[in-house]
């Protein structure tokens, strides 16, 4: 009888048990330009977030948070971080051996381009234009493959608070050029429509990896996402959202 009943309660405890509470994972993101993070919440980063989120890995959610690259980098270097970080390469986080941090494959690669008003094209090609000129940057950003280029160009560099305030004062006539990854610069010329009035000029570089970073504190959690994110340029689906910042 007494067993009886001790199968009983435990069937009854099963049944009302609640399930496992989501863990929630913060993934971090210094990104604040188009196509990576559009103003009205949209992007490709907040799209992988719920792609990721669909594939129900486990009892993780992911939570995108935009954190500045500053006091990102603070936190990564004195190990305060919670989260994951987007969107990053290890050199830029002098980690080539990818020792310090994990780091998923590579899910997107970019180019460096050199953007300057069609009336007045500056070309690395034509470094009589480059001489003097006045070339945007972002405040505290390094660009691997071209800062030995960019040292040696002449050019005047100016550091703005983002790749979308640099081309604004492009367009405003208070730079000569400005650098920024491909992607959203084709992306900004296609919105604004600026394709006849802005001349793009691809910097002769390596290409720039978009990669996942974690703290070792979450191998668990990276563990889950690491292999989703592998094979992500292999899927269809998120090809076609690729497709659509395109």
């Amino acid at each position: 009888m007494k067993n009886l009943v001790l199968h009983f309660s435990v069937v009854c405890a099963l049944l009302v048990a609640k399930p496992a509470a989501a863990e929630v994972v913060t993934v971090y993101t210094s990104a604040n330009f188009a196509p990576l993070m559009l103003g009205d919440g949209r992007g490709m980063y907040p799209d992988l977030i719920g792609y990721l989120n669909q594939r129900k890995l486990g009892k993780l959610t992911f939570k995108l948070q935009f954190m500045p690259r500053k006091r990102l980098q603070v936190k990564l270097e004195d190990g305060s971080i919670d989260g994951m970080v987007i969107g990053m390469m290890p050199e830029w986080f002098d980690d080539v051996e990818q020792k310090k941090y994990l780091w998923s494959a590579s899910f997107a690669a970019d180019r460096y381009a050199l953007v300057s008003l069609a009336a007045k094209p500056v070309s690395p090609d034509a470094p009589a234009s480059l001489e003097g000129a006045s070339v945007g940057v972002t405040l505290g950003y390094h660009y691997p493959g071209i800062d030995a280029w960019l040292a040696g160009s002449r050019m005047q560099r100016s550091e703005g608070p983002s790749d979308e305030k640099n081309l604004e004062k492009l367009l405003l006539g208070r730079l000569d050029c400005v650098i920024v990854a491909e992607s959203m610069a084709r992306y900004f010329m296609r919105a604004h429509g600026m394709s006849s009035k802005l001349h793009l000029a691809i910097l002769a570089s390596p290409p720039t990896e978009r990669r996942m970073l974690a703290p070792h504190s979450h191998a668990a959690a990276f563990g889950k996402i690491a292999p989703v994110l592998k094979k992500l340029k292999d899927d269809p689906a998120w090809q076609r959202i690729v497709a659509t910042y395109q």
